[in-house]
């Protein structure tokens, strides 16, 4: 287990990476917004519900020069984006979810 739980870890933290890296980009936090309905000022709030920060990497992975630009600009290989998807609740049908 603690081998999951580190690998959760490493994923929650590309994930965030992932969210202050669109936060910070002027165009891409509008399209993340619009994307996914949720309004600026509920970011934190919704960044604790679970598949949040799948579906924040999930929107890097979607543009392929997004995921290269996060890549270079984070020092993080673009594989580990996908990787740390699937280490996160809702990131693939590996995960149990409440149905």
């Amino acid at each position: 287990m603690a081998n999951a739980a580190s690998m959760r870890e490493e994923a929650e933290t590309v994930a965030v990476k992932a969210l202050a890296f669109v936060a910070a980009d002027p165009e891409l936090l509008p399209r993340f917004l619009a994307i996914t309905g949720i309004e600026a000022n509920s970011i934190r709030r919704a960044a604790a519900e679970p598949g949040f920060l799948a579906g924040v990497l999930q929107f890097i992975l979607a543009h392929e020069p997004t995921l290269l630009r996060f890549a270079e600009e984070t020092g993080t290989p673009p594989a580990a984006v996908g990787k740390a998807l699937r280490a996160l609740p809702l990131g693939d049908d590996d995960h149990e979810r409440s149905t």
